[in-house]
């Protein structure tokens, strides 16, 4: 099973934004950092779950995938695959594209306290492209 660490940050809601993955996989760590330009915290996040989900696309096309997020918001998302918000349908729906091509794949939250990794990720990435 592949642990993938997703996180989003923004300056400002909406602001410069950026979005960073942790792949871990026993002694294997793959980090990975995206400036993706101007978007609320919300989007960010979302984003980060679609870049985190195309990258294990790319490496790790057969793998079993746990997400983990410190977004409630996005995970309940993603588990009713429903929101209100129009503003995210269009994100929500290329995730729910995406997670059924992997063998098994599913999301939970937790504390940012255990997400700092791909927080910094997110954050180093709005530094670099400011």
């Amino acid at each position: 099973m592949l642990e993938v660490y997703v996180d989003g940050a923004t300056i400002g809601n909406p602001g410069p934004s950026g979005v960073g993955v942790v792949l871990k996989k026993k002694n294997v760590l793959i980090e990975k950092s995206y400036y993706i330009g101007t978007y609320s915290n919300h989007e960010a996040e979302l984003i980060a779950v679609i870049k985190g989900l195309q990258l294990c696309k790319e490496l790790y096309p057969d793998e079993i995938l746990s997400i983990r997020s410190d977004s409630k918001l996005v995970v309940d998302m993603i588990e009713k695959a429903y929101t209100k918000n129009k503003a995210f349908s269009s994100f929500l729906n290329e995730i729910l594209v995406l997670m059924p091509q992997f063998p098994y794949c599913f999301i939970k939250w937790i504390p940012d306290s255990k997400n700092n990794h791909a927080d910094r990720l997110a954050r180093n990435a709005i530094r670099s492209n400011r």
